[in-house]
């Protein structure tokens, strides 16, 4: 049995509609259809949705945990959103918005641009080295702090470089005087 899959699904202001095996998710901070396997199926009961196997085989019980823990984020996209917190670390490091753009200085000889995908926002101090992104979708805002992060990956020597919240840069120590 799935520990994972067998969790009912709370839900506080969301919509669900279930036709089948789709299910239409609306919140107030947007909207997800998700499309169960054949060997799921779900029901809303006292405002939480279960998912149940039609038949206990081991791709079944794997899939179980997959799409409950998939269906959760979304209904908590849609109620909450999901926000990461990113920090540019680096003398003269910094980003600035325009729009839809991110226009990244990054001590490369030309700035990196960046448009922003739609479905995420952007939040950017006054030093324009820490930045708030915000979505609906985790998945995407993943990718989005992932594709900024890789612009300047963090380096060990100095501690520079674009960082996620929560990353740990394991520092080395340069190289030693010889007397």
């Amino acid at each position: 049995m799935s520990k994972i899959g067998r969790q009912p699904i709370k839900i506080s202001s969301a919509k669900v509609t279930i036709s089948g095996s789709a299910i239409e998710i609306k919140g107030p901070k947007g909207s997800f259809n998700h499309e169960l396997p054949q060997e799921l199926e779900v029901a809303l009961q006292d405002n939480a949705l279960r998912i149940s196997i039609k038949q206990d085989d081991r791709q079944s019980r794997m899939l179980w945990g997959l799409h409950r823990a998939l269906l959760a984020n979304k209904v908590k996209g849609v109620e909450q959103g999901f926000e990461q917190k990113v920090t540019i670390v680096g003398l003269g490091f910094k980003a600035v918005q325009a729009g839809s753009k991110l226009t990244f200085s990054l001590g490369f000889t030309n700035k990196i641009e960046y448009e922003m995908p739609q479905g995420v926002t952007v939040e950017i101090d006054k030093s324009g080295q820490i930045l708030m992104f915000r979505s609906s979708d985790k998945f995407l805002l993943g990718n989005v702090c992932d594709a900024v992060r890789y612009f300047r990956l963090p380096e060990p020597y100095k501690g520079t470089g674009i960082l996620r919240e929560g990353d740990v840069i394991i520092r080395k120590a340069g190289k030693a005087k010889s007397s």
